[in-house]
């Protein structure tokens, strides 16, 4: 089990403890997920929050803070002999938990005993089991669990600021994404089958000894958002959109989306909405800074694809208008990015609106910016995903139509002929400082030149 050294959590866990003041802190790891039957369970993946404070990558670990005394408890059971016929000789939790900095173990049935239910503090809980835990230990229904705000608060502000260290491991998990991307252009050729190319990037995963951070999303129909279907046949005058990032050993993921052409050369059309999108990606990363609203960053950005379809004549008249109303959300449904680092999509267990907005910045209920998970101003230590894109959704272009929905700003004839076109998204992740933006990790095939020429190799 790889961790960092034992002053990092102990560091990490004193500078909660400072920002809570009074009580205990609960932190609930994961446990062993059954995929079919109780012995046959999905690889196991810890809660990014234990793994932030504790490290230990073991199912079946609670963790406790006494804000009082000071004590700090990891709660597990040590492996039995018969553990140990099945899965061999292991390193104790009792050595384990010493190289994360805690000297005192105690068994999993202790842990309600423990308890002070005054003044506890606990996370939100997105697995059913330990909700079902939870709520027997405090005699109450799992709908009653009420996670601590004054936590969560405390986390994300600890959790949104990269150290160093954290950089190293998402650097290696962002170059490990970019050999990922790099063999799927390589191939995909018209006649294979999208899972042919997505057997590639299974492949380069495991060969850096990393596992997906979230599933492949690679198809022919990028139209669709989050496409993890791959039993279409690749043709050539297709694109096809590749969203798909690892996550190294210690869970530090990377999350990288490169589109390219099928037959490995963009036609005309493509290139002019693949130039829009690469410019409305270059220019978010260029204003990436301190004290500027990723919510203004993507208001930006949709102006450069406003601005670049009236010239292609897709849409017509004043592009602030077009702002205003939300056009923009007919071509990009979704937000322009998140913050990223222990999850993809990172701190998202524990509130969205906690993470990505404050009382500076609301969220919209218009399409597009109502899935901005980022809209607060930026601060220099976060990292972040930029992935602008543009999509030409056949049934929501259908459906806006029949609505007479921006009739006055749409040109529906034109658009008809980019139905069967799909959809481009470009991603980077970029750490934000005092000296302008980091785009992380070596840079991965992104122009049309350098695409088409890393498809030819």
């Amino acid at each position: 089990m790889k961790l960092f050294s034992a002053d990092t959590y102990i560091k990490r866990r004193t500078q909660l403890k400072q920002a809570m003041g009074s009580g205990q802190i609960l932190f609930s790891g994961n446990q062993d997920s059954p995929m079919n039957y109780t012995d046959n369970t999905f690889r196991f993946r810890q809660d990014s929050s234990f793994l932030y404070y504790f490290g230990l990558n073991l199912p079946g670990l609670s963790a406790l803070i006494d804000l009082e005394s000071g004590e700090e408890i990891i709660f597990g059971n040590e492996y039995s002999i018969d553990d140990i016929i099945w899965i061999g000789q292991q390193e104790t939790l009792k050595s384990l938990a010493n190289k994360v900095g805690i000297s005192i173990l105690k068994p999993t049935n202790e842990l309600a005993q423990n308890l002070r239910k005054e003044n506890l503090h606990y996370l939100p809980q997105y697995r059913h089991d330990n909700q079902i835990i939870l709520s027997e230990i405090f005699g109450i229904s799992p709908k009653e669990l009420k996670a601590s705000e004054k936590l969560i608060h405390a986390v994300i502000a600890q959790r949104s600021y990269k150290t160093e260290e954290e950089l190293v491991e998402m650097t290696k998990a962002v170059n490990a994404t970019g050999a990922m991307h790099v063999a799927a252009m390589k191939a995909c050729k018209p006649g294979k089958m999208e899972y042919e190319v997505v057997a590639k990037i299974m492949e380069t995963v495991h060969n850096f000894n990393a596992e997906l951070a979230y599933p492949v999303i690679f198809s022919v129909n990028g139209q669709t958002l989050h496409n993890h279907y791959h039993g279409n046949i690749m043709n050539a005058g297709q694109l096809a959109l590749n969203d798909s990032g690892c996550e190294t050993e210690m869970g530090y993921a990377g999350d990288i989306t490169r589109t390219f052409p099928v037959s490995g050369t963009f036609t005309p059309k493509q290139k002019e909405i693949y130039e829009t999108v690469l410019q409305m990606e270059t220019d978010s990363i260029a204003r990436l800074a301190p004290g500027v609203y990723y919510k203004d960053i993507h208001l930006s950005s949709n102006r450069i694809l406003l601005e670049n379809f009236k010239t292609l004549g897709l849409v017509r008249g004043n592009v602030d208008d077009m702002l205003t109303e939300g056009v923009g959300g007919l071509f990009m449904p979704h937000g322009l990015g998140h913050m990223i680092g222990l999850d993809v999509h990172d701190m998202e267990g524990l509130g969205e609106n906690f993470v990505g907005y404050n009382a500076d910045v609301q969220r919209s209920t218009q399409l597009g910016l109502k899935s901005l998970r980022l809209a607060k101003k930026l601060e220099a230590g976060n990292v972040l995903t930029v992935e602008p894109g543009c999509y030409f959704i056949p049934e929501l272009i259908a459906k806006y139509k029949t609505e007479g929905i921006f009739k006055e700003f749409l040109n529906y004839s034109k658009l008809e002929e980019y139905l069967n076109f799909g959809g481009i998204r470009i991603e980077d992740n970029i750490h934000v400082t005092e000296n302008g933006p980091q785009i992380l990790g070596s840079p991965i095939p992104k122009t049309i030149a350098e695409v088409e020429d890393t498809m030819k190799g």
